[in-house]
Formats: C-alpha cells, structure tokens, sequence
C-alpha cells in the first residue's frame, strides 16, 4: 500500500480513503467539536495526503497515524483561520442578530449529549494535550504512533498524555465531566459517503496535475 500511494495510484488512494476516512472524521470533531468543520478538515485532509504522497517512507506499517498527523495539522490551520475571520467580523459595524440555524440543527442531533461532553472535556485543556489526547485515547494510537502523528518524541507524547488525564480526572471529581466509555470510536452519524469520496479523491488528482 505504502508503494502504491508513494506512486500515485488513485485505486491505493480509493482503498486508503474508504480505509481511514471514518477515523480521520472523529479525530476532526474531536478537535474541533464541530460537525462541518470536521468535514472541511477531511477533505483537506485527503488532498494533502495526495499532494504529499512522496513524503511517505516506503517500510512501515498503517498509514493510519500519518493521516491523523495530517489532519491534526490541518485542524490547527482551520482553528486559525476561523479566529482571524471571527476577529474580522467582530470589527465590523455591530448589526440585527439573525437566528443562528446551525444551532438548530445541532439541537437535533441524537447524540448531543456526546457533543457537549467531548466540548467540556476539549474546553479544559491546552491544545497540544488536546491533540495528544484524541490521538491516543479516541482514536486508539500508541504512543510511537503518536509520536509519528505529531512528530514529537515519546516521551513528550506520554508527558502530554498524562497532563491531560490529570486535568480529566479532576473535572470527573468536580462532578462536570463523566468517566470516558474507554477508547471506542463515537457514531457519529454524520460521517462523508460515497459522493464525497469521490469528489476527495477527484479534487486531489486534479490538484496534483
């Protein structure tokens, strides 16, 4: 597989996609916490991933940890670029709120109470420990996966890992966070199909031409 991605073969890129995309999609909302923005960051996700194809080592194991390296990487991008376009619109002339009908759609979403609690738990750390966390304990990687994912050494990984719990634990305590159902991939329900494979992976050839 790793040959057949390093070359370029869109059916290796197909398999990779339908492989790792459900994966890619959690560990986005996880670090964004929201449901569009997930899906921004799984496209750009994929064609990063084919634009920097040639970058993968031709020995070793799943590409699953350099995926989620990618898409961690691309999440900090977007958290940035949304905090320059809110500082932006926060200069303008103040105008009439307007309803907001993303909450309305939030509101119904089966598992809001999931939602809130992967907020709260988001909301009290920093975002390295954020990372570290959605690496390892959501999305199941060990700590040499996420080391390879974030491209810093074990021992920083385990460091980070350990802060966050402790931060976790005290928020469990304080009785504003309830224990995790250990280390099973959320439904979400709302994950892309068939059609955005499709335009993922017809948008990164065309990108790479």
């Amino acid at each position: 597989m790793r040959a057949r991605v390093r070359a370029g073969d869109p059916d290796a890129f197909r398999e990779l996609f339908d492989e790792h995309v459900r994966s890619v999609y959690n560990h986005a909302f996880r670090l964004t916490g929201n449901w569009s923005t997930a899906e921004e960051v799984v496209s750009l996700t994929f064609l990063d991933a084919w634009r920097f194809r040639d970058r993968v080592d031709a020995d070793g194991g799943s590409l699953r940890p350099w995926l989620l390296g990618i898409a961690t990487n691309v999440a900090r991008n977007v958290r940035r670029a949304a905090r320059r376009y809110d500082g932006a619109l926060a200069r303008l002339p103040g105008q009439d709120a307007v309803p907001d009908f993303a909450e309305e759609v939030t509101s119904r979403i089966d598992d809001r109470e999931r939602l809130d609690l992967v907020r709260t738990a988001l909301a009290a750390l920093r975002k390295p420990e954020r990372e570290v966390l959605a690496l390892c304990v959501w999305s199941g990687l060990d700590y040499g996966e996420a080391a390879e994912a974030l491209g810093i050494p074990v021992g920083t990984v385990r460091s980070r890992l350990s802060r966050a719990r402790k931060k976790l634990h005290k928020l469990v305590a304080a009785g504003r966070l309830r224990p995790p159902d250990g280390d099973r991939e959320p439904h979400t329900g709302h994950g892309q199909g068939e059609g955005d494979r499709e335009i993922a992976v017809r948008s990164a050839q065309e990108k790479a031409r």
